[in-house]
Order: structure tokens, then sequence, then C-alpha cells
């Protein structure tokens, strides 16, 4: 229900006083579906009541006063072909940092772990059992040729990235139906009620211009949303695309009639007037510009290079600053993955014995200098990573489930045990010998007297020594381990067609699992191109699992939901756990400023809540803008 200003007119009252009573009334103000009602509120968290209250002016970790100015050099690897958001990951490279020429309808508070505030819309409402929720977008929020931010807009959007996108799809699947109750108020009836977690998602949707997208080019030509483009896309965020050379650099600049720059989650943020971000085919050709000082920014993926790769005088003169940043309780695994889509990999019993021979301890120990932290969970760094004996709680729901639990998923988690490479390839090699491989020479073959061969395909050449050193343990065996890296056409191409036997992959886990999980693991996003569930696991008992971890009314529930998960997950041996990131390693040329207490969660946050230093910038010499 909206109530006009006009209810209040009054020549007692001040113009501020009048938007407070007006704001007030919002907040208080019920809206209704279903016969439920809810309160409208200025903020959603899964973990108790949000942090900043309604009238709040800033997150605590920006700097309300950070200047604004100067431009931010970057390098990405790779290249891009397309300017089109809701096809990425299925068609094109979208091109880097395009989203941030959109907003969504919350954004996420870095110093609180599972809470999201207004941006686009100032209210959300949503009952007790998250049957429905209901946005009220703000009526200020323009596009940048002027138009207003409409429901319209949210649901061509919605609709728009549940037909087109993997990443959103099995997410979007469980909204049942969306309305527009008025032009600046959108609902969402869910499938199902209990996901807690769905409203949340629904937040972070990047809303796009339906005007736009359903119009015609310069040259009258339709707009395709179908396909990918180059034409420079409308936004409503504080960038605007500003000039491009398809694949090899793009760059962004400050828009000077940013509606939402006083909006209290962007005081203090994206403080840059210009991003120029120069793409690079080979990462050492990168990480070479990075010190010669045309890249200010790096973030480093390789702890080999964090050791031993910054030895050079900008870093000793202090030009260059290395940081290391935590990332508290995020729970995120990077792993070899096996494509089970592949007949060879459909044994349990064939990935058990391809994982039992990679040793963590010497890839730890002759790449990473013994500063990994060793892979325990699918779920790490959070509350729902298992260990030890299942508890009763994971029993009784295993009992409930659909099929059978693998009987390993139950027992006890052991500690792990220095074991020797040579124990471990013995262990494989029983393995292999029960399901009819067998060594002809050095060769290991099945009963027709083929080579079992094994693909790696990589996109980082970073971690071709960790797939060399896992390749001569697998040759031990008998096994052909051909290594192959491609650029990042190649690897995407052949990543969509499920053209692969090992990748690499991260999930990110956070504190209150939801919707990714479906994505991460369900067997309704095995086959869709550009998925997250990398490996193509297909289990109705994971399926049966996922569900009741997404839908736990309690969080006791959802704890011994996620334990047990991880327990199967752990048991399916679908990929080969290589580490758990809880540190970001960052380098960065000492021309900026950053606040004195960096967010909780949120890592470096770099470039968000970052600024140009114009007096460090003087004293690192080089540019001084």
């Amino acid at each position: 229900m909206f109530f006009g200003p006009s209810i209040f007119c009054s020549k007692n009252l001040s113009y501020k006083v009048l938007i407070l009573l007006v704001s007030l009334l919002f907040l208080v103000t019920e809206t209704k579906a279903n016969d439920v009602a809810a309160p409208w509120r200025h903020a959603i968290s899964l973990t108790g009541e949000p942090k900043y209250p309604m009238d709040f002016k800033h997150p605590d970790y920006v700097n309300p006063t950070a200047p604004k100015g100067g431009r931010l050099r970057l390098g990405s690897i790779g290249t891009f072909d397309n300017f089109n958001p809701f096809i990425s990951g299925v068609k094109g490279n979208l091109a880097s940092h395009l989203l941030m020429l959109y907003e969504s309808l919350l954004t996420q508070s870095l110093d609180e772990s599972t809470t999201e505030y207004g941006l686009l819309a100032e209210a959300v409402a949503y009952p007790a059992d998250y049957s429905w929720a209901a946005f009220r977008l703000r009526p200020q929020a323009r596009w940048h040729d002027g138009r207003p931010i409409t429901a319209d807009d949210v649901i061509f959007s919605f609709e728009a990235w549940k037909r087109l996108s993997p990443q959103w799809n099995r997410t979007y699947l469980k909204v049942a139906k969306v309305e527009k109750i008025s032009d600046i108020e959108v609902r969402f009836t869910m499938v199902e009620p209990g996901d807690a977690a769905l409203p949340l998602y629904l937040g972070q949707m990047s809303i796009l211009p339906k005007h736009w997208w359903e119009g015609v080019t310069a040259e009258g030509k339709q707009r395709d949303i179908n396909m990918t483009t180059l034409e420079p896309p409308l936004g409503s965020g504080p960038y605007k695309l500003d000039a491009f050379v398809p694949g090899r650099s793009i760059s962004y600049n400050r828009f000077p009639n940013y509606w939402g720059a006083k909006i209290p989650m962007r005081v203090g943020t994206e403080n840059f007037d210009r991003y120029e971000i120069e793409y690079f085919r080979d990462p050492n050709v990168l990480f070479e510009a990075f010190k010669a000082d045309l890249i200010d920014f790096r973030r480093e993926q390789s702890l080999k290079t964090w050791v031993v790769g910054y030895d050079n005088p900008a870093v000793h003169s202090g030009r260059i600053v290395k940081e290391t940043f935590g990332i508290e309780r995020l729970g995120i695994l990077k792993a070899f993955v096996f494509n089970q889509r592949r007949l060879k990999l459909q044994d349990v019993k064939l990935r058990e014995a391809l994982a039992l021979a990679y040793s963590f301890d010497d890839a730890n120990r002759s790449i990473f200098h013994s500063m990994l932290s060793r892979p325990a969970s699918y779920l790490p760094n959070t509350d729902f990573a298992a260990s030890g004996a299942p508890s009763d709680a994971e029993r009784k729901l295993a009992a409930e489930l659909p099929g059978a639990v693998p009987t390993e998923a139950l027992q006890t988690i052991p500690e792990f045990l220095p074991i020797t490479t040579r124990a471990r390839l013995f262990q494989a090699l029983k393995l292999l010998n029960q399901i009819g491989y067998s060594l002809k020479g050095s060769k290991l073959v099945d009963a027709k007297g083929e080579q079992l061969s094994i693909e790696f395909l990589l996109e980082d050449a970073a971690m071709e020594n960790v797939a060399s050193l896992y390749a001569e343990n697998l040759q031990k065996l008998g096994i052909a381990t051909p290594i192959r890296v491609v650029d990042d056409v190649q690897y995407q191409n052949r990543l969509r067609t499920f053209d692969f036997d090992i990748v690499v992959h991260a999930w990110v886990q956070g504190h209150a699992p939801g919707a990714e999980v479906r994505e991460y693991f369900s067997s309704g996003s095995a086959d869709a191109r550009g998925t997250n569930n990398v490996a193509g696991l297909k289990s109705p008992v994971i399926d049966a699992l996922v569900e009741k971890l997404v839908l736990a009314p309690t969080r006791d529930e959802k704890v011994a939901a996620g334990r047990l998960l991880d327990r199967i997950l752990r048991a399916s041996h679908f990929a080969v756990p290589l580490s758990t990131e809880d540190r970001e390693f960052v380098a960065v040329w000492n021309r900026f400023g950053r606040p004195a207490t960096m967010p909780r969660y949120g890592g470096a946050s770099f470039p968000s809540i970052w600024w140009w230093d114009k007096d460090r910038a003087l004293k690192t010499g080089g540019r001084v803008q």
C-alpha cells in the first residue's frame, strides 16, 4: 500500500520532516499476499537482526569522506567479445567488470556474514515462512538515459536470468510467479515455503533495462537478448562504459549524474573516476606488466610467486605493498574435478583410486612452500563441515533419504595421518584391480587391453606444476596423463560442452548454505551449459539432501543436513581437494588509501572501498593521476 506525501501537507512541517515521516510510514506499512502479512524492512539478515538500523548513514568499514578521483589500471586474463551478461557462461566471453554498470535490488554488507541492505530497493518484505518476497524500488532510481527504473525492469530481468543464465536458473526456478504490484513494487511467490535464503538471492539480482533490450540499435536493428553483443549497454550504476577494443581493453568512466551516490551502502565506495582494463593471454606477461607499473593491483593466486616472485626494487622500497587479508569463515575449496559425464569416470572406485594418487603433502612442500591448509571438507571454514562420527541427527536424516547412503559416508572421519606416496599408490592399484584394470608392462589397461588415459584441461598455466606432480603419480600406476593448457576461449568452449576429464574448479560457500548448493551439486544443473555442477553429479540421495539443507526450518536441522551432505560428497570421490582459501594475497602500487579497519568478511575489498591517494602517488613516483 502506498501513501503519497500529500496526506501530510502542512505549512508547519519542514520538507525533511515530511520525508522522514513518509519513510517511517513506508517501513511500518504491511504488504499482503496469500492472506499473509509482513512488514517492510530496510535489510535482510539470515543470522539475526541487521547490524545497521533503518536510518544508518554508511557502513562502519568505509571512509565516508574518501576522495573521488584518479584512475585505476587493472589486468585480466583471456579475452572478451560480449556485453550481454544474461548469457554469460553460455555464449561469448563477458567483458571484465561489466556488471558494475548495473545495480542490484540489495547489496551485501561486508562486516556481516549474511546481511543485505537496500540499493535499488528501499525496502523488502517477506513472511515468516518465506513463501513470498516483495521489493519496493526507490522512486529516484534512474537509468543513465534518465528514465526511471520500474517493476517492469525487475520482472524483465528476473525472467531473462531465469531463462538464460545457468548460474541463476536453478535458483530462480524456485519462484512460481512474479507480479507487478505498482510501478515501484514487485512481488515474487515461491514454489514452496521455507527457503530463507531465496529472498536474499533475489536481492542480489542485477537489474537491466527492459526498454533498452527490447529496443533497436542506432542503425535500427532489433536487439536480441539471446545473442552476444558489443554495443555499449545502458546501465544504472556509478560507471558508464567509455571505450573498448574488442578482446584487448575496456574502460569505464564515472557517470556524473548517478542517482544513488547518497544511498547509505554507496557512501564511501566506488571512489575511482576511471577504470582501465587491459587483457593478457599469458599470466606471466600480466605479472611482468604489474611489476613494470603498467597495472596497479594484483591478487596473487600462486603461493610460489607470492614467496619468491616479488624480489624486486619496487617491493623493497615500498613502492609496491604486499598485504595478506583474512577471509573469515568463507568456505572456498579449490579442487581437481572429475567429469562424471565420461563413462570411464562414472565408477566411484576408479575416482577413489585416482584421488589416492594425489599427495597433498608432496605438493604443499615442493610447490606451495608448506603454506596450504589441508582441505578436509566441501564446506570448509563453516559450521557445516563434517568431522568425527555422524551425530544422531545426521543418522536419522540419512535413514529418511531416498536410496542408499554410501556406507563410507556414515563412518567416522579419521584424523589425517602421514602416509607415503608409495602406500597411497599401492591402495590405488588394489582398487583398480578390483574393477578390472591390470598392469600390462608399464600400462594400466582394461579388459579390452586399452590403456586408461586421463587428460588434465587447464586454463591457468600456474596450475601446470601441480597437475604435473599429480600426473607423475598417475603414470606410476600406468595411466596416460596428457596435460593440455589452453587459452580462455578454448577452455570455456570445452567446459560448456563437457569435453574434459579433469579441470580445476573452486566452490564458494557462505555461512548459510542456500540455493547455491543446488547449482553446485544437484542433478538438475548437471547438464546445463555453463553450470557450476562441473562434475556432473546426479544422485537422488544428494538431491534430496540438498533440498533438506536449503529448506531446513531451524539452524540445527540445517547444520545436520549440511554435515551429512559433506560426508556424502566426500564418499562420492568426484574431486581431489587441493586447498581451502581463507586468505587473500594482494600486491598493489602504493598510490591508494583504504580504511584503517577492514570489513570482517570482505578480504581486501579492492577496489570498492579504496581510493586514489595523491600524496602517496607523489611519493611513489610514476603516474600521478
